[in-house]
């Protein structure tokens, strides 16, 4: 397994990474710049163009990168499908024989320690003053504030990443995408 891992690696860097395209792709690094440069105006024409819709919040509620996403996914399997791009492993070096499918299992030791270090940091810490910063961050979710530094004072006096999210939750709401097809 280790020795087709290393073999995959090394189809996907030529196949699939286009460093192949080039002769010497670090040669003054001529051809990382270009494509440094590519991946910067692409970057630039999407903010354009979320800016354009008014905004990351406008834009998600228009659907704009719900979207784009799912028509770079449609253009991407396409371009697997016809054999235009190449994905190792799927359209191209495919095993003769599929491997057997085996899930990663936990071991259940590994579930009761982190049980228990939750319980612990729970009655380690002060929970008035967890309290208090979550209080803290929903009130700046309420309003226009910047939530980042309530966020980080929530976790720095120990609250869990899901307590944090619980707070914003019971603000916000949970997200539901719309459909923009």
């Amino acid at each position: 397994k280790s020795a087709r891992l290393a073999l995959r690696t090394q189809q996907v860097l030529a196949y699939e990474s286009d460093v192949t395209a080039t002769v010497d792709p670090f040669a003054g690094s001529y051809v990382i710049e270009r494509m440094t440069d590519d991946v910067e105006a692409a970057a630039l024409d999407l903010m354009r163009k979320v800016e354009d819709l008014g905004g990351a919040v406008a834009a998600i509620e228009h659907g704009f990168q719900k979207n784009e996403i799912e028509r770079n996914a449609y253009r991407i399997a396409q371009e697997t499908d016809s054999g235009e791009r190449v994905v190792v492993g799927v359209n191209r070096f495919q095993l003769d024989a599929e491997e057997p499918y085996e899930p990663l299992r936990v071991d259940p030791a590994i579930e009761a320690q982190q049980a228990e270090r939750l319980c612990k940091l729970r009655a380690w810490r002060e929970q008035t003053q967890v309290d208090t910063a979550l209080e803290q961050l929903k009130k700046a979710a309420e309003g226009e504030d910047n939530i980042l530094y309530p966020m980080k004072d929530a976790l720095s006096a120990r609250a869990t990443v899901g307590e944090v999210c619980n707070a914003l939750r019971e603000v916000w709401g949970t997200y539901v995408p719309t459909d923009a097809l």
